[in-house]
């Protein structure tokens, strides 16, 4: 890995562009990643000999809000709310708007019994219990000698 030093800016009025569009201050900083990761919740996964647990952490929806499916062994979880608050006064009128919405995707393994996956929001955490088929382990390759 090579380190480049940045070059000191001598320009005593530098210009306004040239500071937005400068790496090192605004794409360096992960101002887009921040903004892109804080938009999708934190999941935590577990996994035990029985069941596959997923806790989604999102805070600020209701029940009815989520939506979850599988389909060809991906499940989908995702969540769409809209607010709107509106303030009225004999002199003004405000209206305020808020929308905030989420979809992750998981590809499922094949021992996972789709039918029985349970789903528990509470406090702000989705909770997914995800329950797994019991592998058949094959039998061991027996050769049978011909007479």
């Amino acid at each position: 890995m090579t380190l480049v030093k940045a070059k000191k800016d001598t320009n005593l009025f530098p210009s306004l562009l040239t500071d937005f569009f400068d790496n090192d201050k605004f794409f360096g900083n992960r101002w887009f990643e921040k903004e892109f990761n804080d938009s999708l919740p934190a999941v935590n996964i577990k996994e035990n000999g029985k069941e596959f647990d997923l806790e989604f952490a999102a805070p600020g929806f209701t029940k009815s809000d989520f939506k979850i499916n599988v389909e060809e062994n991906v499940l989908t979880v995702s969540a769409e709310k809209e607010k709107e608050k509106k303030e009225e006064n004999e002199r003004f009128t405000r209206k305020e708007y808020a929308y905030n919405s989420f979809s992750r995707s998981f590809t499922l393994p094949q021992n996972i019994i789709a039918d029985k996956i349970d789903a528990k929001y509470t406090e702000g955490i989705l909770k997914l219990c995800i329950p797994k088929k019991e592998v058949v382990k094959s039998l061991p390759k027996k050769e049978i000698k011909v007479d």
